[in-house]
């Protein structure tokens, strides 16, 4: 897409960029919006531009940890929140019945609105800003003195370039199996990266195969839903973003998703097809989702369970494709038909378009910083399933940082690093740097030592100050997280000086809600902590008046109730601070570090890890390791003072 402008003409006729994004999938999209929001001069190269922002697979944004993700993107300002909010069909928080830390928000999408709406996203930056979209493929990335200078096409043409941004998703040598049959692409109806992955190996950068998968679409008239069980969404909704002003919300009707099981004829006949399975007859050699198994891996790896949830999801308003959540697979087309037609309520199912693997080079991401720059090729940047993630949201929080970084590299400023102790964000670049991924590597609250800490619902107060100061997040955008803070510690406050006193009113009030009367005056706040106590309670008591915002009284409830955990998460980051952000240097010859077995000298050598921190987390280092290196810096320390005087 040549763009109108005259600057901008000239920019691409000239092909001299600040940043060029390789890529328009969710790490390109947020990468491009990062970089070009901070005022450079930026190219998207992507295989298709109407393929910009296109949901591969399931049409669902969020999820447990996932949510947590895209949360963080949009504190910091990022787009995905905004565009979920934009297009979503059914929102539902999951795990409300458990602890605050693990609750999280997921949105089905329509899936053709929510690429057209990215897609709008993308032309408002080239309408207000310095971009420009090119249809093409990058085939080489130029080098000089282990320095990004440009790009070359696979037509010929000459980028130059100060940073350069590899989002390439799934489309590294992508190579697609339907039982025996093997197609070239990144995903069905697109074609591949033919040159970039001997470019990449040539700079030093090596690759490994992995492997993903996507189930069955079938034709909505073709299922009998009076089978399924019926899954709504919530009755009572909320954006996914922060800062989305809506009028009125959600934007698009709501609709309902259903549930059905495989059985032991499902998977009898999964079995006796199983050597037509590619990834059992060896055709695929990439290394799958652990956590996200095709249906084969679940009937092999399960055998003793009867039969396997599985959740049909509709892909848009408009269109009558049904996405089978469950049965990834990529058995033969006549196999798939013959096990759908097994399972309850899809005896009659039509194909609209079948379950297929595809496997794609990945980059091993142990030689990124945790900024996701090369640590040997300055201005070098990687993101998104490239690096072995799996899913959307892993891919655009890649991305956003990655944008942000580049952008900070041609500026000349410090790069934006997120702590394990700040974000989920920084959790998962923190594992992918430090130990790269035998697998697809997929977010879970899990991976989160501080996840009481990192939650879904004070993503904004934890990170919007960073997206405001490296100037992502608008004015507008940040003044309203001021203001929820300050509604937050005034509404507190107030509940410290408002008390409910031990009297005949009080009293019937407190054993309505079937709790024991007061014996002497207590503070909302201490009476807030009890278990059987909630915001709505407070308010029933007059101890809160109605007014008082949901976003507002729903946080301070849970700071009132988790502060004795949250205190505690607190004390032990104060006393690991100190050594976590002691900074290795990266001229450092590991060798030379005394005390060091020649196994974790090598494991050093591999990682090259920036700080102490990073270096206590690999694998098979040992806590003296640490304490050899700490005595070895401060030591060199020591020595570069007095060679200064």
């Amino acid at each position: 897409m040549i763009l109108k402008s005259s600057s901008k003409e000239n920019a691409q006729r000239n092909g001299c960029f600040d940043v060029i994004v390789v890529g328009g999938g969710h790490a390109g999209c947020e990468a491009s919006h990062a970089a070009a929001r901070l005022g450079l001069r930026v190219a998207m190269v992507t295989l298709a531009k109407d393929r910009i922002g296109v949901m591969s697979c399931n049409p669902a944004i969020g999820g447990l940890g996932k949510g947590h993700l895209v949360k963080e993107i949009d504190a910091l300002g990022g787009l995905m929140a905004r565009v979920t909010d934009m297009t979503a069909i059914q929102i539902r928080k999951l795990n409300m019945s458990k602890g605050p830390a693990v609750r999280a928000s997921r949105a089905q999408c329509d899936k053709n609105r929510y690429s057209l709406a990215m897609q709008g996203q993308i032309s408002h930056l080239s309408a207000t800003a310095d971009f420009c979209v090119i249809e093409g493929e990058i085939s080489k990335i130029r080098v000089e003195h282990s320095r990004v200078v440009g790009a070359e096409m696979a037509d010929g043409t000459i980028l130059s370039t100060k940073t350069l941004i590899v989002t390439s998703g799934t489309f590294l040598q992508g190579l697609m199996h339907v039982g025996e049959e093997q197609e070239k692409g990144g995903r069905k109806g697109d074609s591949f990266s033919k040159n970039l992955s001997a470019s990449l190996i040539e700079l030093g950068l090596p690759l490994r195969r992995l492997k993903t998968g996507t189930p069955p679409r079938l034709h909505r008239l073709s299922i009998d839903f009076s089978k399924l069980l019926r899954q709504p969404g919530d009755a009572k909704v909320e954006p996914f973003s922060f800062f989305s002003s809506f009028a009125q919300f959600p934007v698009l009707p709501q609709i309902d998703c259903y549930i059905t099981y495989t059985n032991s004829l499902t998977h009898d006949t999964i079995l006796a097809n199983l050597h037509r399975s590619p990834m059992y007859s060896g055709a695929i050699k990439g290394v799958g989702p652990r956590y996200c198994p095709s249906i084969e891996d679940k009937v092999v790896r399960f055998k003793d369970k009867d039969s396997h949830q599985i959740f049909l999801e509709p892909e848009g308003l408009d269109v009558d494709e049904v996405y089978v959540n469950g049965v990834s697979t990529s058995l033969p087309r006549q196999v798939q038909e013959t096990f759908i037609r097994t399972i309850p309520g899809l005896e009659r199912a039509e194909f609209i378009r079948h379950g297929y693997a595809v496997e794609y080079d990945a980059v091993d991401a142990r030689f990124l910083k945790s900024s996701l720059e090369s640590k040997d090729i300055q201005g070098l940047f990687l993101a998104g399933q490239v690096n072995g993630t799996s899913g959307y949201e892993e891919a655009a929080a890649q991305g956003l940082m990655a944008g942000i970084n580049a952008a900070q590299h041609v500026l000349g400023r410090s790069p934006l690093t997120i702590g394990r102790d700040q974000g989920y964000i920084g959790v998962m670049i923190d594992d992918l740097v430090l130990k790269g991924s035998d697998e697809p590597y997929r977010m879970f609250t899990s991976r989160a030592e501080y996840r009481l800490l990192l939650r879904e619902d004070n993503a904004d107060l934890r990170l919007s100050e960073l997206g405001h100061k490296v100037g992502l997040l608008s004015d507008m955008d940040f003044e309203r997280v001021m203001r929820r803070s300050s509604a937050i510690c005034t509404l507190r406050n107030s509940l410290r000086e408002t008390f409910a006193l031990p009297d005949k009113k009080t009293n019937e009030k407190m054993l309505a809600l079937g709790m024991p009367e007061l014996k002497d005056r207590v503070s909302g706040e201490v009476l807030l902590r009890r278990p059987e106590m909630n915001w709505s309670h407070l308010v029933e008591m007059s101890l809160i008046g109605q007014d008082v915002p949901d976003n507002v009284g729903e946080q301070v409830e849970t700071q009132v109730k988790y502060e004795g955990y949250i205190d505690r998460d607190i004390n032990w980051l104060k006393q690991a601070e100190k050594q976590e952000r002691v900074q290795i240097p990266g001229e450092i010859a590991f060798e030379s570090v005394p005390g060091l077995s020649n196994e974790i000298k090598g494991r050093l050598k591999i990682t090259r890890p920036e700080t102490i921190g990073q270096m206590s987390r690999i694998q098979g280092v040992t806590p003296a390791a640490v304490a050899n290196m700490l005595i070895f810096l401060k030591m060199r320390k020591q020595n570069e003072r007095q060679i200064q005087h």
